[in-house]
């Protein structure tokens, strides 16, 4: 009789220990997460503070001192340092994602699979993928703010909605990683695939999206790799928000409307084929 107590207490003691982890599953994976990002903390700060200071001294300052005096004033609605710093802010926090969404996912499946692990306890794929998303808009976020604050530095904002442009980057980072996550989700193995996403995707996508220079100054038969990127959509419209790009207002819903499309597709596969790989 005692026995079955015994079976019957720890039975509930079980249950009752598996509510959270099945409620807010998601969370915990963040949290394990955001402890691993902390064994390359020195790097994160490094280049936290390293990339704006540089990037907006070299590009903002440096080469906006040649531009500027090319550039009548008639022609330039602001100057280079206010154009380009929106992009820089966007093109850094699309570097992250597609740094977080990419090894450390094969990492969690392939690797070091602590995501079967994770999957054995009560939290499911889905809980997963969204545990390390969750994780990674954290740390896009604080990432942006500081940038944010050295574009303050610089003088780079202009409008008083400039901060408008923290929420934008982080969501063009979205856009384009959990896109790179459902294809990393989708791998079994390395094979250099992620070089050719580098090296045929993310860099194309900074150079012909309008970050340094005005998507209309490409001939017209490139002009269409700005109109499908990501990254177009949102530092169009971080410039809307940083110094008011002029523009039309349906030209606005649709970046906002494209990222946030792109976005939850890319999560949405990302969580299906988790689920799939983890329950085979």
């Amino acid at each position: 009789m005692s026995i079955d107590v015994s079976l019957e207490r720890a039975k509930e003691q079980a249950v009752a220990g598996g509510v959270k982890p099945r409620r807010f599953g998601g969370w915990y994976v963040a949290e394990h997460r955001l402890m691993v990002m902390r064994s390359y903390l020195q790097t994160m700060i490094a280049t936290g503070i390293g990339s704006p200071l540089l990037y907006l001294y070299a590009l903002g300052v440096g080469l906006a001192t040649i531009v500027d005096a090319n550039v009548g004033s008639e022609q330039a609605a602001v100057t280079y340092l206010v154009f380009v710093a929106p992009a820089l802010l966007c093109s850094a926090a699309l570097t992250t994602a597609t740094e977080e969404f990419s090894y450390p996912i094969m990492l969690g499946f392939k690797w070091n699979p602590t995501f079967f692990g994770m999957n054995s306890a009560p939290l499911t794929g889905q809980q997963i993928i969204n545990g390390v998303v969750y994780a990674v808009i954290i740390r896009m976020l604080g990432q942006s703010i500081v940038y944010y604050a050295f574009m303050l530095l610089f003088g780079a904002v202009p409008s008083p909605l400039g901060w408008l442009t923290i929420p934008v980057a982080t969501l063009t980072g979205m856009a384009v990683g959990t896109l790179i996550m459902a294809y990393a989700t989708h791998l079994d193995e390395d094979r250099g695939q992620f070089n050719y996403v580098m090296r045929f995707g993310v860099i194309p996508m900074t150079l012909f999206s309008g970050t340094f220079f005005p998507l209309e100054t490409l001939p017209s038969f490139l002009q269409w790799i700005g109109w499908i990127s990501p990254l177009w959509h949102g530092v169009e419209l971080s410039r809307v928000f940083a110094y008011g790009l002029d523009e039309p207002g349906w030209l606005t819903a649709v970046h906002v409307i494209y990222l946030i499309a792109l976005t939850v597709i890319g999560w949405v596969v990302a969580q299906r084929l988790a689920v799939r790989r983890l329950n085979k």
